[in-house]
């Protein structure tokens, strides 16, 4: 069943706007957990300040919208809110509307949702943690299973596609197993390792290439940039990479590189071995 066919009479930039709406409201909850993830408390608590600790009212909470109204200020005591808080939600409704482009399929549209919603909770809790829970990559290599499982139903089983597609994704992880064990654990983190499973099935054989080198572009480019800014900004204007403060690592954490590898991949098909062709 297809969006089409549930809403004949409806545009698709209805569906566009309706996942953007929706986006936000799932990164509105997304923030939250990411912020009571591994700490205790309830999902169900009432929002507050987290200066000041003064509960929310309602039109406070409305997502992107309250953010821009308070500029960004706590309403009581003018602290200010985390930019974070605004980017997740912003992001959750972008990548739901790159997910109606990609399919009209109810239910595969439903199951990317829920990946894209894990990995933006595992993208900013590797940001702010360096650490990738077990749990979120365990979440996300059952929703990704469930994904092609699905697909494999709607349009035919074909195990020896299947088996091709775990043996590929299983040889990326082990390549990126191998940097870890050549570098002792400073370039990537073995959390890296294991997320990297559920994102290889996610691209299938055919694009583990490609999502395992534009990660490392993506990665590098932000990296040189962030190294730079920070030197800059304390009064540095010569970038010296030696030594091993200033690796890929110590700048940003390499699970979001990963992510945007695999979604760009995903999206657009890109194949790297073309550009060479």
């Amino acid at each position: 069943m297809t969006l089409p066919e549930l809403f004949p009479f409806v545009s698709q930039y209805f569906f566009y706007g309706w996942a953007f709406l929706l986006g936000t409201i799932i990164g509105s909850f997304l923030n939250v957990y990411i912020y009571r993830f591994h700490t205790g408390k309830s999902l169900s608590g009432s929002s507050h300040c987290l200066s000041c600790g003064t509960k929310l009212n309602w039109y406070e909470l409305f997502p992107l919208f309250s953010y821009l109204f308070l500029r960004g200020k706590c309403r009581t005591c003018r602290c200010r809110i985390p930019a974070r808080y605004f980017l997740v939600e912003l992001l959750t409704a972008i990548v739901f509307m790159i997910a109606v482009w990609y399919t009209n399929d109810v239910i595969e549209l439903f199951l990317l949702w829920f990946i894209l919603s894990v990995m933006v909770v595992v993208t900013v809790y590797d940001l702010y943690h360096f650490i990738i829970p077990d749990k979120l990559t365990i979440v996300l290599l059952i929703l990704v299973s469930g994904w092609w499982g699905y697909l494999y139903y709607a349009k035919g089983f074909d195990l020896e596609m299947l088996m091709f597609d775990i043996v590929a994704t299983l040889a990326g992880s082990g390549f990126f197993l191998f940097l870890w064990l050549v570098s002792r654990g400073r370039w990537l983190g073995f959390g890296d390792v294991k997320l990297a499973i559920p994102l290889g099935l996610l691209v299938g054989a055919s694009s583990v290439f490609s999502f395992i080198v534009v990660s490392f572009w993506i990665g590098a480019g932000l990296s040189l940039l962030i190294i730079g800014f920070e030197k800059i900004r304390r009064g540095k204007a010569h970038l010296q990479i030696e030594g091993q403060a200033l690796t890929m690592k110590s700048a940003v954490p390499f699970a979001p590189f990963l992510i945007a590898g695999c979604l760009v991949t995903f999206f657009t098909n890109f194949n790297v071995l073309q550009l060479f062709s």
